[in-house]
């Protein structure tokens, strides 16, 4: 059975850095897409950034310039650094992966296109 596990959040000023990280178990093999969404209570699932095997990454306007996604393949893990943080980054952040080859940038949420595992997620609140 697949696991995600988050870890590396916390409580930063503005302007801080925090960097998560999210190592799988239960998958020999490295995924196809891995990926970094967030969540506030009462709003919808945003995607901040994936990254495919290849290492191409993609990310959210919000975020392009401040956080960097990564992974250790052989490791099966995957690395969010999110520099300058800002006070509308507070949120839940999950990690997610999937082994099927559809493009990590065209998952749909809801469908089969979407991500298969996910994390419990870790939770980073920034203060002003």
């Amino acid at each position: 059975q697949v696991q995600l596990a988050e870890s590396g959040g916390g409580s930063v000023q503005a302007g801080g850095s925090l960097r998560l990280s999210c190592p799988a178990s239960g998958y020999t093999h490295s995924f196809y897409c891995m990926g970094w969404f967030r969540q506030v209570p009462g709003k919808e699932r945003e995607e901040v950034a994936t990254i495919d095997n290849g290492g191409s990454a993609k990310y959210a306007d919000s975020v392009k310039g401040r956080f960097t996604i990564s992974q250790d393949n052989a490791r099966k893990t995957s690395y969010l650094q999110m520099n300058n943080l800002k006070v509308e980054d507070t949120a839940m952040y999950y990690c997610a992966a999937d082994t099927t080859t559809w493009p990590c940038t065209e998952r749909v949420p809801g469908t089969k296109t979407d991500f298969t595992y996910w994390g419990q997620g870790t939770q980073v609140t920034v203060s002003s």
